[in-house]
């Protein structure tokens, strides 16, 4: 399979105006990604799946992550004068930054036997900014992983053919995976509630009078 830095190259020349990002991953699998800007990503999606060389045409693997809000710290080199002498020293700076979802999708070619390729797509932010293109068009096997990344962190999938929620029920108003998700007390869905789930629903019915 080509590196990653050529196939970022080959994209950028294939899909004019596309704008995409190395992300590097230090963790022992060195299992680098490309992000890639939303207003583009299912015409490098298509490249990716048609090009002869690379041949993409199975996406094995679609997932989503919540980032909340932050802070990032970070220390840099500067020159302060201390006791009259010029000295390097290391200063820490702070920077908030803005929460956003992402959805991660593991390529690989069925047709080369090469892979993994993985994409990354973010959103806007975590409340009214949430939509991403969908790859459902692209890749079929998608179809139920967007869907359930829609159910579980909220993302709304633009283009998805039938994006409606596959795991909780369609009254339900929360998004579980998130990271601020707070879960109810009162369980009203668990026909046996049983140990922790118990005591927390007799707290709630007790709150509300109907014990």
């Amino acid at each position: 399979m080509e590196s990653l830095e050529q196939i970022k190259i080959r994209l950028e020349a294939a899909v004019p105006g596309a704008k995409l990002e190395i992300l590097p991953n230090e963790s022992p699998s060195g299992q680098h990604s490309l992000l890639l800007d939303n207003a583009h990503a299912v015409a490098l999606a298509r490249f990716l799946r048609d090009d002869a060389q690379l041949r993409f045409d199975y996406c094995s693997n679609m997932t989503g992550v919540d980032w909340p809000d932050t802070e990032i710290t970070s220390k840099v080199k500067v020159k302060k004068v201390i006791d009259g002498v010029e000295k390097e020293v290391d200063e820490v700076t702070k920077t908030a930054r803005p929460g956003f979802l992402e959805g991660v999708y593991h390529l690989y070619s069925m047709a080369m036997k090469h892979g993994p390729l993985i994409l990354r797509l973010r959103t806007g932010n975590r409340k009214d900014q949430v939509q991403l293109p969908s790859f459902t068009p692209v890749w079929r096997s998608c179809e139920f992983q967007e869907r359930e990344v829609y159910d579980l962190f909220g993302v709304v999938f633009d283009g998805h053919p039938d994006l409606r929620r596959i795991l909780m029920w369609d009254e339900f108003r929360d998004h579980p995976m998130r990271k601020d998700y707070s879960e109810p007390d009162d369980y009203e869905y668990e026909p046996t509630p049983h140990d922790d789930v118990l005591e927390k629903s007799k707290r709630h019915q007790a709150a509300k009078g109907t014990l």
